[in-house]
C-alpha cells in the first residue's frame, strides 16, 4: 500500500502532509510512520516544542523516538525569546519549500492551530505595535485575565469563544489588533485555501478515551523529570520568557518550584489545562471541513496501529492531487 502512495505522490507536484489534532491523540507517532512510508520529513506546528529544552513537558519525541527521520523546526528559540506566528509563518514555507525541492514529503505535525493555518493557508498576520501591546498588558495585569477575557468577548465574541480565558497573551494579541485594524481580530482569519497542495490527517479520540491518556501523559512528565527540566531552564531564564513560561505545564511547575502551588494541585491544574486544550483544538480543527478524520484505538500503544498507517495512507493515496497550479 505504501509503495502505491508513493507512487501516486511521484505524480502530483509533491504535497504536503498534515497531521492534526488534540493533544494525546499520538499524532507524532503517526508523523513518524508516515514520513518513513512516504520519503518524508516532519516539520514542526507545535509552537512550544520550538523552544530548546522544552522536552518533557511537551512530549517532544527524543532522537531516538525520531528514527532517523529529519525534524525541522525543532529547537529553534530559546525560553527567553517569544514565539511570534508571523516569525513562524516565514520560517516554516522556507522550510515547506525547502523539503520539497529535495522531492521529499513535508510531514506537517502539530496541535497549535493557529500555526497550522499559518503554515498551509493563504494567511495574513495582522499588524503588531509594541507601544499597543505593552499597554495592554500593563492593562491585563492591573484588572486581571477575566476582565480582559470579557473586555474581547464585547469587542469580539469569535474570537473569545477561540481563546481560553486564562490565555493572556493571545487575549492581549486579539485586542491589539481589533485597536489596530479597527476590525475583529477573528475577521484576520479568512476563509482557508491551502497555498500548496495539501491532505490533512485529524486524530480523533472519544473523551472517555482521552482524558485518561491525558492523565497518563501529565504522570508520566511529572514522575520522568519535568521539574528538574523546569529548574534548568529556569536558570537559562524561563521566568523571563513571555511564551515559554506561560506553556500549559511549565508554569504550574514554575509555580511548585516558587512555592506558590503544591505538587498536587501543580499536577491537576496541568491536567484539567490538557484537558482543556485538547477540547479547544477539537473544537478548532472541527470547524476545518478539509481535515479528514481518523478514529485512533481507544488503547495506550507504542506508535500508530497498523489499521491507523492504513487508513492515513489510504487518504493521501485518495487525494494526493493538484489543488493549485505550480
Amino acid at each position: 500500500m505504501a509503495g502505491l502512495v508513493v507512487a501516486e505522490v511521484a505524480k502530483a507536484p509533491t504535497p504536503v502532509v498534515a497531521v492534526v489534532g488534540p493533544t494525546a491523540t499520538g499524532k507524532s507517532d503517526l508523523g513518524i510512520a508516515l514520513a518513513r512510508a512516504l520519503d518524508g520529513e516532519i516539520v514542526n506546528a507545535d509552537a512550544m516544542q520550538l523552544y530548546r529544552g522544552m522536552d518533557i513537558g511537551t512530549a517532544k519525541l527524543t532522537v531516538d523516538e525520531r528514527q532517523g527521520v529529519p525534524h525541522p523546526l525543532l529547537d529553534v528559540l530559546d525560553v527567553t525569546e517569544e514565539a511570534s506566528v508571523a516569525a513562524y509563518q516565514r520560517d516554516v514555507r522556507a522550510c515547506i519549500a525547502d523539503v520539497r525541492s529535495r522531492g521529499r514529503v513535508p510531514v506537517l505535525v502539530g496541535g497549535s492551530g493557529l500555526y497550522v493555518r499559518a503554515a498551509l493557508d493563504e494567511l495574513e498576520i495582522p499588524p503588531t505595535d509594541p507601544a499597543t501591546r505593552l499597554a495592554l498588558e500593563q492593562q491585563a495585569d492591573d484588572v486581571g485575565a477575566a476582565a480582559m477575557h470579557e473586555r474581547l468577548r464585547l469587542a469580539d465574541p469569535v474570537a473569545a469563544e477561540r481563546i481560553l480565558p486564562g490565555n493572556v497573551r493571545r487575549v492581549v494579541r486579539a485586542l491589539e489588533v481589533i485597536e489596530l485594524t479597527g476590525r475583529p481580530f477573528s475577521a484576520s482569519l479568512p476563509d482557508p485555501h491551502y497555498v500548496v497542495p495539501t491532505v490533512q490527517l485529524g486524530l480523533r479520540l472519544p473523551r472517555e478515551a482521552l482524558d485518561p491518556r491525558i492523565e497518563h501523559r501529565v504522570e508520566r512528565m511529572w514522575n520522568g523529570g519535568l521539574l528538574d527540566e523546569v529548574r534548568q531552564l529556569a536558570r537559562r531564564g524561563l521566568r523571563e520568557g513571555r511564551t515559554a513560561s506561560r506553556a500549559v505545564g511549565y508554569a504550574q511547575a514554575l509555580a511548585y518550584l516558587d512555592g506558590q502551588l503544591d505538587a498536587d494541585v501543580a499536577r491537576a491544574d496541568t491536567a484539567r489545562l490538557t484537558r482543556k486544550l485538547a477540547r479547544r483544538q477539537e473544537s478548532w480543527f472541527g470547524r476545518d471541513r478539509r481535515v479528514h478524520w481518523l478514529q485512533v484505538v481507544a488503547r495506550p500503544v507504542d506508535g500508530p496501529s497498523h489499521d491507523l498507517l492504513a487508513a492515513a495512507l489510504d487518504v493521501i493515496g485518495r487525494h494526493c492531487v493538484p489543488q493549485l497550479p505550480e
